[in-house]
C-alpha cells in the first residue's frame, strides 16, 4: 500500500519521535478532559491536559498526516524535559477532524475542512477552554495549520514550534524527496502502517491527506523596514531532522522569517530544545522559583 508521503516525513524527526512507541502510554498529568469542541466548521476532538492559567499561555499542539495527538506527541511529552514545563503550563491537544484512535466515519457528503478552514477552528477552542494565548507546537500538517493561524490571528499565539513544516503548496518534489527517503526506514515505516492499519480511520485520513495536498503557498515574506508583508509576528523554533525530506522547505521557511525572532534547530533533543525557547519567552521565572508560582 502506498502511503501519502507527508507520512515519512515523521521518520526523520528527532530521536524523541524516532525511538519512540506507540503503545499506550500513562496519562500526562493528573487531570485530563477530552471533548470535541463544535465549530465555525464543525466538530474537533481535543484533549486539555492540566489547568488553564490566566496568565500564562496553553501549549497546543496539532499532529501530521497518518497520527493524532496520542500517537505523535505523547511519547515526546513522557520526557523528564517536558514534564518539567507542563508543571507551569496546560497542554491543548487537538485532534484533526476524524483522526483519534477509532474515529467513525463521516457522513455521506461531507465535506472535509480545507487547511485554512482547520487554522480558523482553532479559536472556538480557546473560547471553549477559556484559553487567551498559545505557544504552538505542531509538525508536518499540523506545523502548517499553526502557522496560517498565527497568521491570521498574531495577537493569540505567544510563540510557535514548527516541525518539519512547508510552508509552500504541494509539489512534485515533495513526492520525489520522499521516494528516496523510503528506503532507509524500514523498521519504522512497518510501525506506523500497523498503526494507520490498525487504529485510525482510512476514509477520513484519506481525507485529512486531500486537504493538506490541496493547501495554499503562505505567502510569508522576510520583513523589510518600512513595507508591509506576510510574516509570523511570535518567536519561532523550527525544528528537522538533518536527513528529514523536509530539510530545504524548512530552509526556505527560515530565510522568509524575521531572523531576529526565528531559530532553525537540527536537535538531538526535542524536549531540552522546547523547554529552553520557552524560558527564552520571558517564562524563566517558574524553573528559577521551582514548585512556588509566585505570579498568581
Amino acid at each position: 500500500m502506498l502511503w501519502p508521503p507527508h507520512v515519512y516525513q515523521l521518520l526523520t524527526m528527532s530521536t524523541e519521535f524516532q525511538d519512540a512507541h506507540l503503545a499506550e502510554v500513562k496519562p500526562l498529568v493528573e487531570k485530563e478532559e477530552e471533548q470535541d469542541v463544535e465549530t465555525v466548521h464543525g466538530s474537533v476532538r481535543v484533549t486539555m491536559c492540566g489547568t488553564p492559567r490566566g496568565n500564562r499561555p496553553a501549549i497546543l499542539t496539532y499532529h501530521d498526516i497518518g497520527l493524532n495527538h496520542k500517537t505523535c506527541f505523547n511519547p515526546l511529552f513522557n520526557f523528564e524535559d517536558m514534564q518539567e514545563i507542563t508543571q507551569h503550563f496546560a497542554v491543548c491537544h487537538v485532534d484533526a477532524p476524524g483522526q483519534q484512535d477509532g474515529a467513525p466515519s463521516f457522513q455521506a457528503g461531507y465535506v472535509y475542512p480545507s487547511m485554512d478552514q482547520l487554522a480558523e477552528m482553532i479559536p472556538g477552542i480557546l473560547k471553549q477552554f477559556g484559553l487567551k494565548t498559545i505557544i504552538g507546537m505542531g509538525t508536518g500538517a499540523g506545523a502548517y495549520i499553526l502557522t496560517r493561524f498565527a497568521l491570521n490571528h498574531p495577537d493569540m499565539v505567544e510563540g510557535l514550534v514548527l516541525i518539519n513544516v512547508n510552508p509552500c503548496a504541494e509539489g512534485w518534489m515533495d513526492w520525489a524527496a520522499t521516494k528516496e527517503e523510503i528506503h532507509s526506514n524500514h523498521d519504522l515505516i512497518h510501525t506506523y502502517r500497523q498503526h494507520i492499519i490498525n487504529d485510525m480511520n482510512q476514509t477520513n485520513l484519506h481525507l485529512f491527506v486531500n486537504s493538506y495536498n490541496s493547501r495554499r503557498d503562505l505567502e510569508i515574506e522576510r520583513p523589510v523596514p518600512g513595507v508591509n508583508v506576510v510574516t509570523l509576528q511570535c518567536p519561532v523554533l523550527l525544528v528537522v531532522g538533518d536527513s528529514s525530506p523536509a530539510v530545504d522547505a524548512v530552509v526556505e521557511c527560515n530565510a522568509k522569517l524575521d531572523p531576529t525572532r526565528t531559530t532553525l534547530l537540527k536537535p538531538a533533543k526535542l524536549a531540552e530544545a522546547f523547554k529552553y525557547f520557552v524560558q527564552g519567552m520571558g517564562y524563566s521565572k517558574y524553573w528559577f522559583y521551582g514548585m512556588v508560582d509566585l505570579t498568581t
